[in-house]
């Protein structure tokens, strides 16, 4: 009989290709091969006897490379958890850095050099030794991407965070690297950077084999920067220091991994990892009751109830995340700081968290999620009050009613906005009520969406959200206004100094002040209002008794604990 279903521990230490939803009911039969009773995959369950050492996870999609260095979505950097590992790990249950690869490390006082102490023993599912050496190889690779491996489509991370590469040195915050011992690993940087410990615990960071990066051409990567095609590692050769080693990858269908007998650390009672496309949230559901997957992520808030009464094992994630209502203030009424203090004024966020978002989701006051530092208790807050709403509207001309474009995506769940149709349909009912007539501007999430959110000024309105990747505050609002976007249409050199400033600082104590500061500045400009710190749900069969639950996603699966 399975015991209660808890959270589990975490470690101490983007092409898609569409499935049709009855699709995961036929892959039911397809199962029985991973799983024949005694097989390969059986190992001893803790409490004795065995249990199928094959787990099963319906992914929303393909990863978009096996190369962590140029992921940037969440299905990538699932897999990447698996197979690599990073200098810095992430604390159980929480988004705070800890050590992982490295066992400690110290930072001088002029915040510009950091000195790393490796964990011994530890090699590469080649055989390669992990040691300083490897590390400085994987820091001088990233500083010296060249070409169409600095767009943004590639190496996003490195490009945002460090700011320049080897080509641009003036602008990179990376200086350089030495092994100053086997185990020993000296980085410093041009500049403070604050959050550099906690970035590295970011899958993009990880620690990959320089042999297997230049056997297999890691950094050969061709196509075009809006259409990049993948080096032949970043296909079918990821090497990396976790505890499981790649397989293979039937593009549309499925990713195997499989445990990596000499791992450093626990290897847990998963032999084999296989990540099942199923692009279709209603087919993963079917599948995971079909008996077809082990379970899936992004559970629809309307199903989390039912499949609780089934039996079936839910958890939801501490909300690490950030729904929000963009403003583009580069059309006319948006401009006007009276019309955007009108529309917060005009939305009701409790209805909108109990109508449209998952249990556990709270409202959101400021761009950051209280767990982050510089949160601010005492910033200005725009109640609901449609009353209010409807006066600065008046005072702003428009008392005679406003009528804007109210963009949305389709066909997609995020983890900070579930069921957008829905929130969509919600916040338009709350602005009818105070005179502002909404214009419906659906479109399809990737790329027609993203790409005119992002990149063109048509937009009034619209939905977008953020994840955050690392505990850090720059990693929310240094994301949202740290420079001119024509996301929100508005220029202000005062904000993006200050950001700027604030990443620069030498500890995460002296940014406290300066960040809730910057908070409550950008909520007196309000260029967006924040709505609601969502909670994402995962739903597991029975015998998954513990999952190591991250708000985060540092999700490794030699940490799950099974029943049978």
């Amino acid at each position: 009989m399975s015991t209660p279903f808890r959270p589990g521990r975490a470690r101490r230490p983007l092409a898609v290709t569409s499935l049709a939803a009855v699709a995961a009911l036929v892959l039911t039969g397809c199962l029985s091969s991973d799983r024949e009773e005694g097989g390969a995959g059986a190992t001893p369950a803790a409490g004795g006897g065995d249990v199928d050492g094959t787990f099963v996870f319906a992914a929303s999609s393909d990863p978009k490379t096996l190369d962590p260095a140029f992921a940037q979505d969440g299905e990538s950097f699932r897999v990447s958890r698996q197979i690599f590992e990073g200098l810095v790990g992430v604390q159980e249950g929480s988004a705070d850095p800890e050590p992982l690869l490295a066992e400690s490390w110290e930072q001088s006082e002029d915040g510009r050099t950091y000195t790393f102490q490796l964990r011994e023993g530890v090699t590469f599912h080649d055989g390669t030794a992990f040691d300083a050496e490897a590390v400085c190889a994987n820091f001088e690779r990233w500083y010296n991407f060249e070409g169409l491996l600095q767009s943004e489509n590639m190496a996003y991370y490195y490009g945002s965070l460090f700011k320049g590469f080897a080509d641009a040195p003036e602008d990179a915050i990376y200086s350089g690297c030495e092994a100053t011992g086997e185990g020993e690993a000296e980085v410093t940087l041009n500049k403070p950077f604050a959050g550099f410990i906690a970035a590295l615990s970011l899958p993009a960071f990880a620690m990959q084999s320089p042999t297997a990066l230049e056997e297999y051409g890691a950094d050969t990567a061709g196509g075009t920067e809006e259409s990049p095609e993948l080096s032949e590692y970043a296909q079918g050769h990821p090497v990396g220091t976790g505890p499981f080693r790649f397989d293979s990858w039937d593009v549309g269908n499925q990713v195997v991994l499989a445990a990596h007998d000499d791992y450093w650390g626990e290897q847990g009672q998963v032999t084999d990892v296989i990540f099942r496309i199923i692009d279709d949230p209603q087919a993963r559901r079917q599948a995971l009751e079909s008996g077809s997957v082990d379970g899936y992520d992004l559970v629809a808030p309307a199903d989390t109830q039912a499949l609780t009464d089934a039996g079936y094992n839910v958890v939801t994630r501490d909300p690490f995340t950030i729904l929000y209502l963009g403003f583009n203030q580069a059309q006319e009424e948006l401009a006007d700081v009276d019309v955007r203090r009108a529309i917060a004024h005009a939305i009701d966020k409790e209805a909108l968290v109990s109508q449209t978002l998952p249990e556990g989701t709270t409202v959101a006051t400021q761009f950051i999620p209280e767990s982050v530092n510089g949160y601010n208790e005492d910033v200005t807050e725009y109640e609901y009050d449609p009353e209010r709403a409807r006066e600065l509207l008046a005072e702003a001309g428009y008392a005679d009613g406003l009528e804007l474009d109210f963009s949305y995506p389709t066909g997609v769940s995020r983890p900070y906005m579930p069921n957008p149709e829905q929130t969509f349909t919600t916040l338009t009912a709350q602005l009818e009520e105070v005179g502002i007539t909404v214009n419906p501007q659906p479109d399809k999430w990737s790329p027609d969406y993203l790409d005119r959110i992002n990149g063109t000024p048509d937009h009034d309105l619209h939905l977008l959200g953020w994840t955050g990747d690392y505990n850090d505050t720059d990693n929310f609002v240094g994301v949202f206004f740290g420079r001119e976007k024509p996301e929100f249409g508005f220029e202000d050199p005062e904000l993006f100094r200050a950001l700027a400033e604030a990443r620069e600082l030498t500890s995460v104590e002296e940014q406290t002040p300066v960040y809730e500061d910057i908070n409550e500045q950008i909520m007196q400009l309000l260029p967006a209002v924040p709505l609601a710190n969502p909670a994402p749900s995962l739903a597991f069969d029975p015998r998954v008794e513990s999952y190591p639950v991250s708000p985060v996603n540092d999700e490794v699966f030699n940490r799950i604990e099974l029943s049978e």
